[in-house]
């Protein structure tokens, strides 16, 4: 991806506020409601429900090149332009499908995406999948690399991350998650990709 965003620092909102009443702290920058809101309800057939809504919020950083002790806030995180083309070159490359004599549906594919999201949170939710995909028009789901992207932004340093992927986020088999057959061939997968990677930047 271009750009990675961490999705798990919540302002969960009191039961009866609704999109226009001012979140606590709001006032003083500590939060916001531009980011955008997940309302429970809005997945309960439509009756009300206690939990209300989270919003989610920008982490707050203080860069080596910033002002000290005056925060930023970040929230998408673009990776280095330079490693993103090398990285695009990338694609077409041959990777494995199969897990002994068990194989992916199609073959795997490399590619370069525009958004990418993490938070401390295992995806399984088919729901939860779909409703990060409309609201912030991501393709991959991580609990690492958002992490990565604030800490190299923070000290100004270029990163990039190539995942693959082992399972689809709820989206996928009705039965069990992916990840127990595929983990392992995802892993294998990535680390071909990286050597390539790394392979190009000195070239």
């Amino acid at each position: 991806p271009q750009y990675w965003a961490h999705t798990g620092l919540w302002n969960w909102q009191r039961y009866g506020d609704g999109p226009s009443d001012e979140l606590p702290l709001e006032s003083n920058g500590d939060y916001t409601r531009r980011i955008g809101s997940l309302k429970f309800s809005n997945y309960n057939n439509g009756t009300n429900n206690l939990l209300n809504s989270v919003w989610y919020q920008p982490e707050e950083i203080f860069p080596v090149y910033g002002i000290p002790e005056v925060r930023h806030h970040a929230f998408w995180v673009p990776v280095n332009k330079h490693y993103f083309s090398i990285a695009k070159k990338l694609e077409g490359m041959e990777l494995e499908g199969c897990v002994n004599s068990t194989c992916l549906p199609r073959p795997p594919i490399v590619t370069g995406v525009k958004r990418g999201i993490s938070a401390n949170v295992f995806v399984d939710n088919g729901a939860y999948r779909e409703f990060l995909y409309s609201k912030f028009k991501v393709t991959p789901i991580d609990m690492e690399s958002a992490a990565v992207a604030l800490v190299c932004l923070h000290q100004k340093t270029p990163f990039i991350a190539i995942r693959a992927l082992s399972d689809l986020a709820g989206g996928g088999s009705s039965v069990s998650n992916e990840a127990d057959i595929f983990g392992s061939l995802a892993a294998q997968n990535a680390v071909h990709v990286v050597i390539k990677f790394v392979a190009l930047l000195s070239t």
